[in-house]
Protein backbone atom coordinates (compact mmCIF):
# COMPACT_ATOMS: atom_id res chain seq x y z
CA UNK A 1 0.00 0.00 0.00
CA UNK A 2 1.27 3.43 -0.87
CA UNK A 3 1.95 5.97 1.87
CA UNK A 4 -0.59 8.68 2.41
CA UNK A 5 0.14 11.95 0.70
CA UNK A 6 -2.50 14.68 1.14
CA UNK A 7 -2.61 17.19 -1.68
CA UNK A 8 -2.16 20.97 -1.61
CA UNK A 9 -5.06 21.29 -4.02
CA UNK A 10 -8.19 19.34 -4.84
CA UNK A 11 -10.09 19.02 -8.14
CA UNK A 12 -13.41 20.82 -8.44
CA UNK A 13 -16.27 19.58 -10.64
CA UNK A 14 -14.90 21.82 -13.40
CA UNK A 15 -11.28 20.70 -13.08
CA UNK A 16 -9.65 19.57 -16.33
CA UNK A 17 -9.05 15.78 -16.64
CA UNK A 18 -5.28 16.22 -16.51
CA UNK A 19 -5.54 17.89 -13.10
CA UNK A 20 -7.80 15.13 -11.80
CA UNK A 21 -5.33 12.52 -13.02
CA UNK A 22 -2.37 14.33 -11.47
CA UNK A 23 -4.05 14.52 -8.09
CA UNK A 24 -5.02 10.85 -8.29
CA UNK A 25 -1.47 9.59 -8.90
CA UNK A 26 0.00 7.84 -5.85
CA UNK A 27 -1.46 8.22 -2.38
CA UNK A 28 -3.61 5.92 -0.29
CA UNK A 29 -4.87 2.88 -2.19
CA UNK A 30 -7.96 1.28 -0.66
CA UNK A 31 -8.49 -2.42 -1.36
CA UNK A 32 -10.36 -5.09 0.57
CA UNK A 33 -8.01 -6.96 2.88
CA UNK A 34 -5.24 -4.32 2.92
CA UNK A 35 -5.84 -2.95 6.42
CA UNK A 36 -3.26 -4.04 9.04
CA UNK A 37 -5.62 -6.36 10.93
CA UNK A 38 -7.52 -7.74 7.94
CA UNK A 39 -7.10 -11.00 6.11
CA UNK A 40 -7.41 -11.51 2.35
CA UNK A 41 -10.70 -10.35 0.89
CA UNK A 42 -12.66 -11.19 -2.24
CA UNK A 43 -12.93 -7.66 -3.56
CA UNK A 44 -10.04 -6.42 -5.68
CA UNK A 45 -11.29 -3.00 -6.76
CA UNK A 46 -8.64 -0.36 -6.05
CA UNK A 47 -9.74 3.12 -5.03
CA UNK A 48 -7.30 5.99 -4.58
CA UNK A 49 -8.13 8.42 -1.79
CA UNK A 50 -6.99 12.06 -1.75
CA UNK A 51 -7.70 14.99 0.54
CA UNK A 52 -6.35 18.45 1.37
CA UNK A 53 -4.59 19.36 4.62
CA UNK A 54 -4.39 23.00 5.74
CA UNK A 55 -1.03 24.70 6.06
CA UNK A 56 0.72 24.51 9.42
CA UNK A 57 0.33 20.77 10.03
CA UNK A 58 3.32 18.60 10.83
CA UNK A 59 3.16 15.05 9.43
CA UNK A 60 4.41 12.16 11.55
CA UNK A 61 6.79 9.89 9.59
CA UNK A 62 4.99 6.69 8.58
CA UNK A 63 7.31 5.12 5.99
CA UNK A 64 10.38 4.10 8.00
CA UNK A 65 11.63 0.57 7.35
CA UNK A 66 13.53 0.25 10.65
CA UNK A 67 13.28 1.67 14.16
CA UNK A 68 16.58 3.47 13.59
CA UNK A 69 15.22 5.16 10.47
CA UNK A 70 12.07 6.14 12.33
CA UNK A 71 14.15 7.62 15.18
CA UNK A 72 16.18 9.69 12.70
CA UNK A 73 13.02 10.95 10.96
CA UNK A 74 11.41 11.78 14.30
CA UNK A 75 14.45 13.77 15.42
CA UNK A 76 14.33 15.72 12.14
CA UNK A 77 10.68 16.47 12.84
CA UNK A 78 11.38 17.54 16.44
CA UNK A 79 13.94 20.07 15.20
CA UNK A 80 11.30 21.59 12.90
CA UNK A 81 8.64 21.60 15.59
CA UNK A 82 10.97 22.95 18.31
CA UNK A 83 13.60 24.93 16.38
CA UNK A 84 14.57 26.97 19.44
CA UNK A 85 14.42 24.08 21.90
CA UNK A 86 17.47 22.49 23.44
CA UNK A 87 18.77 19.15 22.18
CA UNK A 88 17.42 17.45 25.32
CA UNK A 89 13.98 19.01 24.78
CA UNK A 90 13.93 17.88 21.15
CA UNK A 91 14.96 14.36 22.15
CA UNK A 92 12.28 14.12 24.86
CA UNK A 93 9.64 15.30 22.40
CA UNK A 94 10.73 12.72 19.81
CA UNK A 95 10.62 9.92 22.39
CA UNK A 96 7.15 10.98 23.51
CA UNK A 97 5.86 10.87 19.94
CA UNK A 98 7.46 7.50 19.20
CA UNK A 99 5.73 6.06 22.27
CA UNK A 100 2.40 6.53 20.47
CA UNK A 101 3.28 4.48 17.39
CA UNK A 102 2.06 1.15 18.78
CA UNK A 103 -1.34 2.74 19.38
CA UNK A 104 -1.38 4.24 15.87
CA UNK A 105 -0.54 0.88 14.31
CA UNK A 106 -3.16 -0.98 16.33
CA UNK A 107 -5.75 1.55 15.17
CA UNK A 108 -4.73 1.07 11.52
CA UNK A 109 -3.62 4.69 11.17
CA UNK A 110 -1.70 5.29 7.95
CA UNK A 111 -1.49 9.06 8.03
CA UNK A 112 -1.11 11.25 11.11
CA UNK A 113 -0.48 14.97 11.44
CA UNK A 114 -0.82 17.63 14.10
CA UNK A 115 -0.96 21.40 14.41
CA UNK A 116 -0.11 23.79 17.23
CA UNK A 117 -1.54 27.31 17.35
CA UNK A 118 -2.86 29.96 19.69
CA UNK A 119 -6.60 30.57 20.11
CA UNK A 120 -7.59 33.50 22.30
CA UNK A 121 -4.05 33.55 23.74
CA UNK A 122 -4.28 29.85 24.68
CA UNK A 123 -1.85 27.34 23.21
CA UNK A 124 -3.92 24.70 21.44
CA UNK A 125 -3.16 21.53 19.50
CA UNK A 126 -5.08 19.09 17.34
CA UNK A 127 -4.33 15.79 15.60
CA UNK A 128 -5.73 14.44 12.35
CA UNK A 129 -5.48 10.71 11.63
CA UNK A 130 -6.56 8.83 8.52
CA UNK A 131 -6.98 5.06 8.35
CA UNK A 132 -8.65 2.31 6.33
CA UNK A 133 -10.88 -0.38 7.78
CA UNK A 134 -12.55 -3.43 6.26
CA UNK A 135 -16.34 -3.51 6.55
CA UNK A 136 -18.04 -6.66 7.79
CA UNK A 137 -20.03 -8.54 5.16
CA UNK A 138 -23.36 -7.73 6.84
CA UNK A 139 -22.67 -4.01 6.29
CA UNK A 140 -22.08 -4.14 2.54
CA UNK A 141 -25.71 -3.70 1.39
CA UNK A 142 -26.23 -0.39 3.24
CA UNK A 143 -22.77 0.49 4.57
CA UNK A 144 -23.46 4.04 5.78
CA UNK A 145 -26.52 2.94 7.75
CA UNK A 146 -24.60 -0.03 9.17
CA UNK A 147 -21.71 2.19 10.27
CA UNK A 148 -24.11 4.64 11.89
CA UNK A 149 -25.90 1.85 13.75
CA UNK A 150 -22.62 0.39 15.00
CA UNK A 151 -21.40 3.77 16.25
CA UNK A 152 -24.69 4.46 18.02
CA UNK A 153 -24.51 1.06 19.70
CA UNK A 154 -21.05 1.93 21.02
CA UNK A 155 -22.42 5.20 22.47
CA UNK A 156 -19.30 7.08 21.47
CA UNK A 157 -21.07 10.37 20.80
CA UNK A 158 -23.54 12.09 18.49
CA UNK A 159 -23.86 10.15 15.23
CA UNK A 160 -25.18 11.55 11.96
CA UNK A 161 -25.43 10.33 8.37
CA UNK A 162 -24.70 12.95 5.74
CA UNK A 163 -23.25 13.31 2.27
CA UNK A 164 -19.85 14.50 1.09
CA UNK A 165 -18.96 15.34 -2.53
CA UNK A 166 -17.40 11.85 -2.79
CA UNK A 167 -20.46 10.01 -1.44
CA UNK A 168 -22.35 9.01 1.74
CA UNK A 169 -20.58 9.46 5.07
CA UNK A 170 -21.16 9.08 8.80
CA UNK A 171 -19.91 11.43 11.50
CA UNK A 172 -19.47 10.87 15.22
CA UNK A 173 -18.77 13.77 17.60
CA UNK A 174 -17.89 13.11 21.22
CA UNK A 175 -15.33 13.07 24.02
CA UNK A 176 -13.20 10.29 25.46
CA UNK A 177 -10.55 9.79 28.07
CA UNK A 178 -6.99 9.00 27.08
CA UNK A 179 -3.89 8.27 29.15
CA UNK A 180 -0.31 9.42 28.83
CA UNK A 181 1.86 6.43 29.68
CA UNK A 182 3.83 6.72 32.90
CA UNK A 183 7.07 6.01 31.04
CA UNK A 184 6.99 9.49 29.48
CA UNK A 185 5.27 11.59 32.19
CA UNK A 186 7.27 13.82 34.59
CA UNK A 187 5.34 12.36 37.55
CA UNK A 188 6.21 8.76 36.67
CA UNK A 189 2.53 7.71 36.78
CA UNK A 190 -0.15 7.38 34.12
CA UNK A 191 -1.82 10.75 33.54
CA UNK A 192 -5.39 10.71 32.18
CA UNK A 193 -6.81 13.55 30.10
CA UNK A 194 -9.95 14.21 28.06
CA UNK A 195 -10.06 14.80 24.33
CA UNK A 196 -12.87 15.95 22.06
CA UNK A 197 -13.09 14.36 18.62
CA UNK A 198 -14.88 14.31 15.29
CA UNK A 199 -14.72 11.10 13.30
CA UNK A 200 -15.92 10.75 9.72
CA UNK A 201 -16.26 7.37 8.02
CA UNK A 202 -16.74 7.09 4.27
CA UNK A 203 -17.70 3.60 3.03
CA UNK A 204 -16.24 2.58 -0.31
CA UNK A 205 -17.63 0.24 -2.95
CA UNK A 206 -14.85 -2.33 -2.45
CA UNK A 207 -15.86 -3.23 1.10
CA UNK A 208 -13.54 -0.83 2.93
CA UNK A 209 -14.09 2.53 4.60
CA UNK A 210 -11.90 5.60 4.97
CA UNK A 211 -11.82 6.91 8.53
CA UNK A 212 -10.78 10.52 9.17
CA UNK A 213 -10.57 11.79 12.73
CA UNK A 214 -9.68 15.07 14.37
CA UNK A 215 -9.05 15.17 18.11
CA UNK A 216 -7.96 17.90 20.49
CA UNK A 217 -7.30 18.02 24.24
CA UNK A 218 -7.72 21.81 24.26
CA UNK A 219 -11.40 22.89 24.38
CA UNK A 220 -10.43 26.49 23.61
CA UNK A 221 -9.51 25.42 20.08
CA UNK A 222 -12.54 23.22 19.41
CA UNK A 223 -14.46 25.66 17.20
CA UNK A 224 -11.40 26.53 15.10
CA UNK A 225 -10.29 22.92 14.72
CA UNK A 226 -13.76 21.55 13.99
CA UNK A 227 -14.26 24.09 11.20
CA UNK A 228 -10.83 23.23 9.83
CA UNK A 229 -11.65 19.52 9.89
CA UNK A 230 -14.94 20.09 8.09
CA UNK A 231 -12.89 21.50 5.22
CA UNK A 232 -10.59 18.47 5.25
CA UNK A 233 -13.56 16.08 5.08
CA UNK A 234 -15.23 18.03 2.27
CA UNK A 235 -11.98 17.91 0.27
CA UNK A 236 -11.93 14.09 0.19
CA UNK A 237 -11.86 12.79 -3.38
CA UNK A 238 -11.88 9.25 -4.79
CA UNK A 239 -10.37 7.89 -8.01
CA UNK A 240 -10.27 4.56 -9.79
CA UNK A 241 -7.11 2.74 -10.89
CA UNK A 242 -6.59 4.90 -13.97
CA UNK A 243 -7.21 8.21 -12.20
CA UNK A 244 -10.84 8.85 -13.08
CA UNK A 245 -12.90 10.57 -10.34
CA UNK A 246 -15.54 8.35 -8.77
CA UNK A 247 -18.44 9.07 -6.42
CA UNK A 248 -19.84 6.38 -4.13
CA UNK A 249 -23.51 5.52 -4.65
CA UNK A 250 -26.10 5.80 -1.91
Amino acid sequence: MSALRPETGVPSPSSPPELDAALAAGGLVAAKGTTPQAGPGEEDELIRVRWVMPEGFFELPMEADTIEELADQMMDLSRRVLPEGSADMQLEWAIMCMASYDMLYEAGVQYSAFVMTEVDETRCTAHVNVSLIDLVDDALDRPAAAIAAALRALELGEVQEFRLPCGPAVSCVGTRQAVVDKSITPSGVDEPFWTSFIQVQVPLSNGTAVVLEMSTPTPEGWEVFSQMFAGVAKSLRLYDEVGRPVVMAG
